[in-house]
Formats: structure tokens, C-alpha cells, sequence
């Protein structure tokens, strides 16, 4: 009995359900636990060490880091362990951080697994510093445009369309929007410059571009939706232009505290969490939802960029 009613103080705390209901599913350090719930360090050490004095959490040394995870009961335990599991899921149930925390622990399994993104990081880190003849980001970007596939694509939030110039000779059509007459009219200008008929420029507002429903293949937000009043509206307005299977394509600021960045680049929001851009795009009604951190600025404020791609 009195274990039992230590479960039911154990659990009346929201952080500690919070972090034995990820600790049952993966075993966790403290700065991926941070990531996950959002917390200070000193409040999750202190709630996991309570929990490893009740002998409900272990840890173990794993390099310069410790794991944690939920503790194993012996079989004496099993009827008890039982009853703290079915006490853990119900109060997980009504907090609705949980469900958040799912999502978060999404994306640190896959940084974990992403051996890859750890190799092309080390890659990046090299790339120009070293010459090498005929090598550029300007032919790597060249090359990689001829991929492009001829797809409609709507560029948006495109300002003077950079992104809209180099897409436009290879994709069927792009449409690019922009709130801006001044943008919209100078690319415009350089579209006809160009010869390029199939690159429409609409002015309009990302978050009801002139668009209609079910009419794109693609749709880019390049660095445009940190400047939305509501970038769930965006994102839901591009999920209504898309087609079925049509994909959506994020390049923007992973959150950051660069306050001046409102007055001078006329941001609203100051980047987006990783955590967050994929809830967003879940809300929209996205599936197959990836986001990562592609490029990470070596000066000051040193700017990361995330990458978030989708299926409708």
C-alpha cells in the first residue's frame, strides 16, 4: 500500500508524468530531455533524481553523458509496476504538453540516427575553404536546379524572386507571390527580361495568396515565414492550393533571441523551434513531416537555418 501511495505522489507532479512517460519509451540524457520538455537543466535533475531515490528511474555513464530510463521491476514488483503504468498513462492522457513531447521526442530519435546529416555538417564546414577547380555553390546550385521536375511551383513570400528566376527555366510554371508592388513589379520586369512566360508574379499575402485550391505541385516558403502575422494561416492556405501528394518546402530561422532582427529585417517572429514547425505543419493537415537544422552561421548572431519538408 504504501508504494501505491508513493506512485500517486510521485505522479502529481506534471514533469515527473511528463518524463517517466518519455523515459518508458527511450532512454534519454539530460540535455535531450531539455530539448524535449523545454526545461531547465537544475528542475530536470532534480526531478530525476527523485525518481531514481524511488527507484523508478536508473542511469547509466554513456561517453560524457548519462542516460536515463525508466527502471525495470523485478518480479515481486510486477503487480505494483503494473499499477504505476496504468496510473502514468491517465495522467499523461490529460496533459496536453504530452502529445508535444511525443513530437519532440520524434525529432531526437532522428538526430540520433542521422549519421548523415552529422557527416554533410563536417562536409559543409570545408566546402570553399579549400579551392578546387570548377567547385562553387553556384555550379553545385546550378546543377541541382536541373532536377527541378516540370511541376507547378508556388514561390511564396518571394520578394524580387530570386528563387523564382532560377526555378522558372526548368519547372512547367511558377507563381510568385508577393505583398509587396514594388517586388512584384521589378520581377515582373526581369521575368519579361528573361523571356521567361511561364513565371507568373501575383501580389498578394502569403496568407491568402492569389491561388487556387488544388492547382500546385510545390509550394516553397523561402525564409518568408517568419515574416507571416499567422504562419499557420500560410501554412494552411498552401495546403489548400496543393494537389494530392503535393509537397511543401521550408527553408527558415530556427528560433533565436536576435531581438533587433524585428527592426531590421521587419521580422515578426523570431524563428520557429523545431518542435514547432512540425506541429504546425501537422495542424495544416501535413503527413510525412521531416525538420532539421541544414546550416548554422558562423558569425554573430550565428542564424540557424531548419528545413522542413512535407506530404499533403
Amino acid at each position: 500500500m504504501s508504494s501505491i501511495l508513493k506512485s500517486f505522489a510521485l505522479l502529481s507532479d506534471a514533469t515527473r508524468v511528463r518524463l517517466l512517460a518519455l523515459l518508458r519509451q527511450e532512454e534519454l540524457s539530460v540535455a535531450e530531455l531539455q530539448e524535449i520538455l523545454a526545461l531547465g537543466q537544475s528542475n530536470i535533475s532534480a526531478q530525476l533524481a527523485r525518481l531514481k531515490e524511488a527507484g523508478l528511474v536508473n542511469d547509466r555513464r554513456s561517453g560524457k553523458n548519462r542516460l536515463y530510463k525508466l527502471e525495470s521491476p523485478r518480479p515481486k514488483e510486477m503487480e505494483n509496476h503494473a499499477h504505476l503504468l496504468a496510473l502514468l498513462d491517465a495522467a499523461a492522457q490529460e496533459l496536453r504538453e504530452a502529445k508535444r513531447d511525443q513530437t519532440a521526442l520524434k525529432l531526437v530519435r532522428r538526430k540520433r540516427q542521422d549519421t548523415a546529416k552529422t557527416y554533410f555538417d563536417a562536409l559543409a564546414g570545408k566546402f570553399g575553404r579549400q579551392y578546387v577547380p570548377g567547385r562553387s555553390w553556384k555550379g553545385l546550385g546550378e546543377m541541382l536546379m536541373h532536377l527541378v521536375p516540370q511541376v507547378v511551383i508556388a514561390d511564396l513570400g518571394a520578394g524580387e524572386g530570386t528563387l523564382s528566376q532560377m526555378l522558372a527555366p526548368h519547372a512547367k510554371q511558377v507563381i510568385a507571390v508577393d505583398n509587396s508592388e514594388q517586388m512584384v513589379a521589378y520581377g515582373s520586369k526581369l521575368a519579361k527580361e528573361h523571356g521567361y512566360t511561364n513565371l507568373d508574379y501575383r501580389l498578394g499575402d502569403i496568407e491568402s495568396p492569389p491561388i487556387k485550391e488544388s492547382t500546385v505541385d510545390i509550394a516553397i516558403f523561402s525564409q518568408a515565414l517568419h515574416h507571416a502575422q499567422k504562419p499557420e494561416n500560410a501554412l494552411a492556405a498552401a495546403h489548400r492550393m496543393l494537389k494530392s501528394g503535393g509537397r511543401i518546402v521550408i527553408l527558415d530561422l530556427l528560433k533565436h533571441s536576435f531581438e533587433k532582427a524585428r527592426v531590421l529585417y521587419a521580422d515578426v517572429w523570431l524563428g520557429f523551434s523545431e518542435v514547432e514547425m512540425h506541429e504546425m505543419l501537422e495542424h495544416a493537415g501535413f503527413k510525412q513531416i521531416e525538420v532539421r537544422i541544414v546550416d548554422r552561421e558562423a558569425k554573430s548572431p550565428n542564424f540557424q537555418t531548419v528545413l522542413a519538408v512535407a506530404v499533403k
